[in-house]
């Protein structure tokens, strides 16, 4: 170190900034050299052990980064198939399980109370209603159309676009698709409906998925949340909606043994927002208008599949079916819960049952929520009085 000292400063006495620099540069070019020739003296004569932990580390680095690449692929991968999943999953094999137990009266619910028996010259109809301990009233109907298949009639409630058109279902005022699964069939549809003139519309976004047995189809549609459709004042949004149908063929009521009517068994219930009890009474007295208008609207939708027209993208989905075999069937049969039918209960009895004070207060709540005008307010409370009495 010493010599090093004496060195810079023998260097630092130069009489010029010349020759100062010029040794100065000579001093650190031998530096330099120096340092090169003891790294590669001591990498020469290093030790077996430094060589083996350079490899180690080396390739400790290079598979954990391997590694976190890996991760990182599958992370991505199962967050693909994660989103894929919600998306197609919207109606799950849950769903169908619980139809078929609707279907075969073994869901565990309350007793039906039939409510209605009506027909057509192509067409019968029979319904029913039950009132759960929690939730809103449930109902059930049946219906036979004459000369269909159970294909078209699958096809037809699921032509959103023909609804519209025909307008068979008058209460519907738009219809779009938000997703659809091209494997399982599997959609959800953002719709708006529209109420009588003392509520507002109503707004949907259904998820919805058509499973096959055989010629036996289950169809499911239900209400699915969709955070990407905001909420608004107007329409109100329906979060409780379940609506599905097991159609299948059966005989003929002219008794000829052949399979050439179709059987519709329907489950729905919804909660629109308003009192139940008042909307038991609207869908009683509305019921069988909006059915006489399904057979002459699926009458329509027979001519226009025969034509020379595509069938719509509604109806290419319908086509699309996951199947189930009889044994899966079977299986869910075997459960013990059952519910059952009741004999049509008689109008004057049902209308006795109904409390007064539910009924004038039902109206007040109703006619207080609405901002509709005197007229309206009257209307409500005219109809509540009748009912009643």
């Amino acid at each position: 170190m010493g010599l090093v000292l004496d060195a810079v400063m023998a260097v630092l006495k130069k009489p010029t900034i010349e020759g100062m620099v010029s040794e100065l540069s000579f001093f650190a070019a031998l530096l330099w050299i120096a340092l090169l020739v003891g790294l590669l003296v001591g990498w020469a004569w290093r030790p077996c052990w430094v060589a083996d932990l350079v490899q180690v580390e080396t390739s400790s680095d290079s598979s954990g980064a391997a590694e976190g690449s890996r991760n990182e692929e599958d992370g991505m991968d199962s967050m693909k198939s994660k989103v894929q999943d919600s998306a197609v999953l919207a109606v799950t094999s849950q769903d169908l399980d619980h139809l078929c137990k609707l279907v075969e009266e073994r869901d565990g619910g309350p007793a039906w109370h039939q409510m209605m028996q009506k027909s057509l010259h192509n067409m019968s109809y029979q319904a029913w209603r039950r009132d759960p301990e929690t939730g809103p009233p449930q109902y059930r109907s049946r219906s036979v159309y004459e000369d269909v298949t159970p294909e078209m009639v699958r096809d037809f409630f699921w032509d959103d676009e023909f609804r519209l058109k025909n307008k068979w279902d008058d209460m519907l005022l738009y219809h779009s698709t938000l997703e659809e699964c091209p494997t399982t069939g599997t959609m959800v549809v953002h719709w708006v409906r529209k109420f009588p003139f003392f509520c507002s519309d109503r707004e949907y976004t259904i998820g919805r998925r058509i499973w096959e047995s055989g010629r036996t189809y289950y169809c499911v549609t239900k209400g699915v949340p969709y955070p990407s459709i905001p909420r608004r004042d107007k329409p109100k949004r329906v979060d409780l909606y379940y609506s599905s149908w097991c159609i299948r063929p059966v005989e003929s009521s002219r008794g000829d043994g052949q399979l050439t009517a179709c059987e519709v068994l329907l489950f729905h219930h919804e909660d629109v927002g308003i009192p139940w009890e008042i909307a038991k009474l609207g869908v009683r007295q509305g019921m069988w208008g909006l059915v006489k208008k399904i057979e002459p609207g699926l009458r329509a939708y027979q001519v226009a599949r025969k034509s020379d027209t595509p069938p719509s993208r509604f109806a290419f989905m319908a086509q699309i079916n996951t199947k189930i075999d009889s044994d899966y069937l079977r299986s869910l049969e075997t459960s013990n819960d059952s519910s059952d039918i009741v004999k049509a209960e008689d109008e004057k009895q049902h209308g006795n049952g109904i409390p007064r004070f539910l009924i004038i207060g039902g109206a007040v709540a109703l006619a207080c929520t609405l901002d509709r005008g005197l007229l309206t307010k009257a209307i409500i409370f005219g109809v509540a009085r009748r009912f009643g009495r």
